[in-house]
């Protein structure tokens, strides 16, 4: 595509670029559309026919396929690249907390894809939703109501030998390098006795980072890079472990390329202060 593009004049060659980029930014929420709705309404008779044993690991299979085919998609027609290969490093190890940074709505897509015996925190309207929740009651995630119970599922998931997926953050990033971390990662790997495995999420483009609009065309290819940080063993204090997990993102994520949208908050800041290029 970019090579026929490039033997064009400059104006319809940008304007050929720029069809492109809408094109491939329908595709790739229609194809997740798809492949998110087929497999819940699929999910629905499995979760009541099947016997939990069976059922969890294949919903976390079945998410783990659908992920990773649909990143391989977004590959194939050039809308993005992506490095994400330093995860395949984790798939045989036991039972970890995967704490990344959060950039973007993609992330946990991301790692997910890679990890197949991975744990989920999903908010609970999400997890309750008739079609979209079923492939993750399926799949055994956990939801995030109420504190003490979530705690208690995931401390029992760990366990039973999977990986968790947590973003200390708990949510996007809005203030470079991140957000303030939240103690909850610490509190699960504490009570389970389990390592904290640091992971970086890296991108060229601030495409549905906090406060992108969904339908809002992104330049294109979208380049993205994980890379795995320090593993920290089980912590003895929640809370001096989370103020130590969050001086390390800062200092690790310092220097990296970042992206924050306009209207994100605290993205004015972050560019008066000069820590900011926004794309």
């Amino acid at each position: 595509m970019n090579a026929h593009l490039a033997s064009l004049p400059s104006l319809p060659r940008r304007w050929l670029h720029r069809l492109y980029e809408y094109f491939a930014l329908w595709f790739g929420l229609v194809l997740l559309g798809a492949i998110s709705l087929t497999w819940s309404t699929l999910s629905v008779p499995l979760y009541y026919i099947l016997p939990k044993r069976w059922a969890r690991p294949l919903g976390r299979w079945a998410i783990t396929t659908g992920f990773r085919s649909y990143l391989g998609a977004l590959s194939l027609i050039g809308a993005c690249r992506f490095d994400l290969s330093a995860l395949d490093a984790l798939r045989a190890e036991g039972p970890l907390v995967i704490a990344p940074n959060h950039p973007c709505l993609l992330d946990a897509v991301m790692v997910i894809s890679r990890l197949p015996n991975m744990a989920c925190i999903m908010k609970a309207d999400i997890v309750d939703n008739v079609f979209l929740g079923a492939g993750a009651r399926l799949a055994g995630y956990i939801r995030n109501d109420a504190q003490l119970s979530m705690i208690k599922q995931a401390v029992a998931d760990l366990k039973n030998g999977s990986h968790l997926l947590i973003f200390p953050e708990g949510t996007r990033t809005t203030r470079w390098p991140v957000n303030a971390c939240k103690g909850t990662a610490a509190l699960i790997a504490s009570r389970a006795r389990v390592p904290v495995q640091t992971v970086f999420i890296e991108t060229d483009s601030a495409y549905l980072s906090k406060g992108w609009p969904l339908f809002r065309r992104p330049a294109m290819p979208i380049t993205y890079r994980i890379r795995l940080g320090r593993r920290f063993d089980p912590p003895e204090k929640a809370g001096t472990f989370t103020e130590e997990l969050e001086r390390y993102f800062i200092d690790e994520l310092r220097d990296a390329p970042h992206f924050l949208p306009p209207d994100a908050p605290q993205a004015t800041e972050c560019r008066a202060s000069g820590l900011s290029d926004v794309a």
